[in-house]
């Protein structure tokens, strides 16, 4: 019932830009803290960026000044503007969402993941 849908990923050359966006739907009560990870290839999975429902944001240091993590609380979504993107920004991103359920309480629900090719 609960479930978070990202879209937006895709091929881009370097310095291009991707926007992400990660929208929440089913049985919520309300959503605490909303968030990007990746996962290269043979790499472990990395903050990107997080945003607390009061709009606190905070940045991995490889993305800060490019990326910016932004959040609509009407539409239950977050979004990932990725501006100057490096080939080392390859990766599968991944939405992240702490949240309060109708049938499970809180909880920590991930996305299904969007790849994100930088690449010339």
């Amino acid at each position: 019932q609960v479930q978070l849908v990202e879209s937006g990923g895709g091929l881009v050359q370097p310095g291009g830009s991707l926007r992400l966006s990660c929208a929440a739907s089913g049985r919520i009560f309300s959503i605490n803290v909303m968030g990007w990870y990746r996962q290269a290839p043979g790499n472990q999975r990395e903050l990107v960026a997080t945003i607390t429902s009061g709009g606190t944001t905070n940045y991995a240091d490889s993305v800060k000044g490019r990326f910016t993590i932004s959040r609509n609380n009407a539409k239950k979504t977050v979004y990932l503007q990725m501006n100057s993107l490096k080939p080392e920004d390859t990766a599968v991103y991944y939405c992240n969402a702490d949240m309060y359920t109708l049938v499970n309480g809180l909880g920590d629900y991930w996305g299904q993941g969007t790849q994100v090719t930088v690449s010339s």
